[in-house]
């Protein structure tokens, strides 16, 4: 009897642990099928929410989305809900461009902010709205770099550099600027505030007086922004639905399905900046987060500053 004891006291070592991973098989095929059912965005006709989030820097696959919701006919109009103070002036210029060739209607609904890049990304769109104390405007682009070389001649530090050219890498933040190395800037900025200044122009129908007053630089509100011009319609996403099925030529009662962009893997580099801002950083495409691109040299800016 003892020995009957005995054996099954052994045995329940290995029962406890065929158990467990009977179970544990059991939970793994249950995620391989549910993993293998189509939970994707349901097909038939639809309305796509499209987020631009935060800093817009150049994103090959955001702009890969926007062409595929280009393609799908069953995508018959595009919301982009817009929360951004702006960003990289040529990753704001690819947005807007992306966003034109969609051929189909696009609304913009502002949300706290959309300024700057964030205000060119909303200039693509055929109709704008915003709430009355959204932030939008800042039309301009700026240009900023430190300036250590006060702090390095303290620490006795020198820094010495050769240049194929007088203006290669100028300026830089270990000398004072050069009135040409500065000229140089203010070309660069000139000609991408121009091609800002047009898009008002071209897209929300202002020109001379009334094209300066919201062109230098200032921040408006949603109510401010209406009176001015540059937004249609103060409100949020049931604004826009009613302005596609009233204007668009939209049915009504379309579903709203979000598309997202895939994103990359963070990199250590990425990390690193997460947790000095606080996890601000943005995804991004190609193994770096938006923020990081953003950081990883010079850039023309059209960001609320």
């Amino acid at each position: 009897m003892s020995d009957e004891i005995h054996t099954i006291e052994r045995r329940r070592p290995w029962r406890r642990l065929f158990t467990f991973w009977r179970i544990m098989a059991i939970i793994v095929v249950g995620l391989l099928v549910f993993n293998s059912i189509n939970i994707s965005t349901p097909a038939g006709p639809r309305i796509a929410r499209l987020m631009v989030l935060g800093v817009i820097v150049d994103d090959p696959a955001r702009d890969a989305l926007i062409v595929e919701l280009a393609a799908d006919d069953d995508v018959r109009a595009v919301i982009m809900r817009i929360d951004s103070p702006g960003g990289t002036t040529a990753g704001s210029e690819a947005l807007y461009e992306s966003l034109r060739g969609l051929g189909k209607p696009v609304v913009a609904v502002m949300g706290e902010i959309a300024a700057s890049g964030g205000y060119i990304a909303a200039l693509a769109a055929d109709h704008v709205v915003a709430r009355g104390n959204t932030l939008t405007g800042s039309i301009g682009v700026i240009a900023q770099y430190p300036q250590v070389s006060g702090l390095m001649d303290k620490l006795g530090v020198e820094m010495r550099i050769i240049r194929s050219g007088p203006l290669k890498a100028l300026p830089t933040p270990f000398a004072p600027a050069s009135d040409a190395a500065l000229d140089v800037q203010r070309a660069l900025i000139a000609d991408s505030y121009a091609w800002f200044r047009a898009l008002v122009q071209d897209r929300r129908g202002l020109t001379g007086a009334a094209l300066d007053a919201v062109s230098d630089g200032r921040v408006f509100t949603g109510r401010m922004a209406l009176s001015a011009g540059l937004i249609d319609a103060i409100g949020d996403e049931a604004v826009a639905i009613a302005w596609l099925e009233a204007e668009g030529g939209l049915e009504a009662g379309l579903p709203i399905r979000d598309a997202e962009v895939p994103t990359a893997d963070p990199t250590l580099l990425s990390l690193i900046i997460d947790r000095a801002v606080g996890g601000a950083s943005l995804p991004g495409a190609y193994g770096a987060t938006a923020l990081e691109r953003a950081l990883m040299g010079p850039r023309l800016m059209s960001i609320l500053d």
